[in-house]
Formats: C-alpha cells, structure tokens, sequence
C-alpha cells in the first residue's frame, strides 16, 4: 500500500466522521486525564512521606503553670531537673532517638505568633502559656509507641504528640483521592473503548461500498483495516497529549504554584510533586493510549468488518 493513498484515505475518513473523532479525542484525553491524576496522587503520597517523616516525628511537651488537667503537672511547671531527666533518657534511647531538638516557651511563643499573626486571639496569649518541649526525630517512625510507653506520664511531662498520627489524615486523604481518580479513571477507559467500538462500527458502514470495492479487487484485510485503526490511533494520542497537556498545567500552576512557591507564607513547608513527575507519566499515558487504540480497533474490525 502506498503511503499517500494511506494517508488520503485516513485524512478522508477524518473530515467525515469529525464529530466521532472529536469525540473519541474527548473521551481519551478525560479518561487519561484522570489515570495521570491518579498516579500523581500516589506519587504525591511517596513525596510527602519522604518528606515529613524526615522531619522531627514527636514532640514531647512540659508541663507550664497553666496545666491543671494532667496528673503530671500536679506540681505545677516542669523543674529543669525534670527536663534534664527526660534528656538523659532520650539520649539512652539511641540508635531509635537519632536526634533531639529543645525548643523553648519563648521560641514555641515565636513561632505562635508567627503561624497565626491574623488571629484576632493572639493577644490574649502570653509566652508562659506555651510549653517548652523536645522534638525528637526516630529513626523509625511506626516505633513511636516505645517513646509514649517511656515519657507519657512521667513527671513535668504534659504530653506526648506523634507528629505522623496527624499527617496520617492527610495520607489517607492523598490515598483516597488517588485510588477515586483511578477508579474514575477505568470508567472512563471503559466509556472510550465503547466509543471507540461504535465509532467503528459507524465509520465502517458508511463505507460500506468503498470496502466491498477492495474486496473484489483483492485487497488483503490489512488494506482494509489499516486506515480504520490509524484513524482511531491518531484521535486517541490527540487525547493523550491534550491529557499530558492539562496534567502539566494543573501540576505548574496549582500545585507548583501554590505550594513550591519559596517566595510565599508556604514555601518550604511542604514538598509536592512538580512538573518532572508528569514527564515521568507521560510515555505511560501514551503507552496505554495506542494499546487502547490498537486492540479496541483491530478486535472490533474483526468482529464487524468481515474481509
């Protein structure tokens, strides 16, 4: 077969079945949309992983004049014998204590104020409100219970806080994003390969004469099938580069900008996926694009174009 007769009669099957193209266009691009923005997810979730549980994991409060509820503070403030007792025991803890940080009443103050500037309540705070307290960073996150089971109680200790067991919500929430826009994701993979069945099927029947034309000159099936599938492959990886295309916007203009922003109140705070991520999806999406194509089309040909 010749190329240009090939490609004319493909450039022909597109100007009269546009709006079914158009429309397996639209149906891929939503479909891989949705995968790429699934997979984002579960690499947002990697990222945020890696990035806070580098961070201190637990934080190991005293307790302050104000503390009146815990059993522990029936003395009041912690004394710095206490302090330098709970010090004595994380740095006993070792290699599972990698590394402690005090942080004072006057700094914990600081960053209060700093965190919540806007609040109408701040005045109403003092610094001998805020506890002094030890963030200690585990060399293993999931043993924090050994941490607990050491300090909660003890005298001068308020309280324990596990820094992951917040950000678990967080987690949870990034995973259930995820797994729904997978989901979403398949349904609408499904939709496409519906679509791209009928579309077939329509495309086939109006050509109906020009098929059965090539069949009594002898043309082989492939012949025949060929313009049908590059039509269908051509519109799905238009699908997918517009996907790749919308992927990368909402990833450099939301998620970079708003959040990798280092010359905003959030820079530095968090760390998100960015741009390389959608490079590094891409070929995937395409990958699965021309499997869609291919095999929807050459089954369904099969199926409904007898040669």
């Amino acid at each position: 077969m010749r190329l240009t007769f090939l490609l004319g009669e493909v450039g022909n099957g597109i100007r009269r079945n546009a709006s079914m193209i158009v429309s397996v266009v639209l149906v891929s691009m939503v479909s891989l949309f949705f995968l790429g923005a699934g997979l984002l997810a579960q690499r947002e979730v990697s990222v945020a992983k890696g990035f806070w549980y580098d961070k201190v994991q637990v934080s190991i409060f005293f307790c302050t004049p104000q503390s009146t509820q815990a059993e522990s503070c029936a003395d009041g403030a912690a004394t710095q014998a206490q302090k330098d007792q709970v010090k004595s025991q994380l740095d006993g803890m070792k290699p599972l204590v990698e590394h402690v940080y005090y942080e004072s009443a006057q700094q914990a103050y600081d960053r209060f104020k700093k965190q919540f500037r806007s609040s109408p309540y701040l005045s109403d705070i003092s610094a001998d409100a805020m506890p002094s307290s030890y963030r200690v960073k585990l060399s293993d996150p999931d043993k924090y219970n050994e941490i607990v089971a050491s300090f909660d109680g003890q005298p001068g200790v308020e309280a324990v806080s596990d820094q992951s067991s917040v950000l678990s919500t967080f987690f949870k929430l990034l995973r259930v994003i995820s797994v729904g826009a997978v989901a979403l994701a398949v349904v609408m993979v499904i939709c496409a390969i519906l679509l791209i069945t009928t579309t077939i099927r329509q495309v086939a029947y109006t050509r109906r004469r020009q098929v059965s034309i090539m069949r009594l000159v002898g043309a082989s099936s492939t012949v025949i099938y060929l313009p049908f599938v590059l039509e269908i492959l051509l519109a799905t990886l238009v699908g997918a580069g517009l996907a790749v295309g919308l992927l990368w916007a909402l990833v450099h203009y939301g998620v970079e900008g708003l959040f990798n922003d280092t010359g905003s109140s959030t820079g530095n705070l968090v760390s998100m996926i960015g741009t390389t991520d959608v490079w590094d999806f891409a070929p995937w999406l395409f990958a699965g694009a021309i499997v869609i194509a291919l095999a929807t089309a050459w089954v369904t040909l099969r199926r409904y174009l007898r040669v």
